[in-house]
């Protein structure tokens, strides 16, 4: 085996782990080994829902799953393509209340929690009530082995890159280092971690054997 395939190896049965857990937790949780088979379980899981929104997620852009879902004919609310005829705040809010939500995770531990850091909080809002499902898509660099682990990916990982991602003028964005700032574009505002599934969503879980987003 190449290191390479080691690596890949040690993801699968960290993964695998991880969807156990999660599964424990009463989420639905499924592993898959690569980006293409994602777009296309995807596709599958969304066909019987009709509208669709999606928060800030490199993971599902990089699937391309927003224009996929629109020429399957969906109703796609997605503030990173805003329309002449709605706000940025309408399309916010029609997130957090149609069939299906479609995001990331920031961080998911083996132990079967899923963290989340919004600036706005659309995203983690619609994650936990008001669409009755969602659909979480992650690369297996965002599991870590436990809570702790992962609250640090990210303060230390994921919110630097994802600041620097968006051009935001915060320390993090220009040092790589957290200082728990207090900058006007700060985007770890809120904190939201799902211990177990919301009582009233249905959350279901993708991990992908890549690495993507942030």
């Amino acid at each position: 085996m190449t290191n390479a395939q080691h690596h890949t190896w040690l993801w699968e049965k960290l993964g695998h782990q991880t969807i156990e857990n999660l599964k424990k937790h009463g989420f639905t949780g499924h592993f898959l080994a690569s980006a293409d088979e994602a777009r296309e379980f995807a596709a599958e899981l969304a066909k019987d829902y009709n509208s669709f929104g999606f928060g800030g997620s490199a993971t599902a852009r990089a699937l391309d799953l927003p224009e996929a879902l629109k020429q399957q004919g969906k109703t796609v609310y997605d503030h990173w393509d805003p329309q002449p005829e709605e706000s940025d705040l309408t399309l916010r809010l029609k997130q957090g209340r149609c069939d299906c939500f479609i995001c990331s995770a920031n961080a998911i531990s083996a132990t079967g929690e899923i963290i989340n850091v919004d600036g706005v909080g659309n995203r983690t809002n619609a994650m936990t009530f008001g669409c009755p499902n969602v659909i979480i898509i992650a690369g297996m660099n965002k599991v870590t082995r436990d809570l702790d682990s992962a609250l640090r990916r990210v303060k230390e990982v994921a919110g630097p890159l994802r600041a620097r991602s968006l051009n935001m003028n915060t320390p993090c964005a220009e040092t790589g280092i957290c200082t728990d700032c207090n900058s006007p574009q700060r985007i770890c505002r809120i904190t939201t971690i799902l211990h177990r599934k919301p009582m009233m969503t249905d959350v279901t879980v993708v991990l992908i054997n890549q690495s993507l987003g942030f």
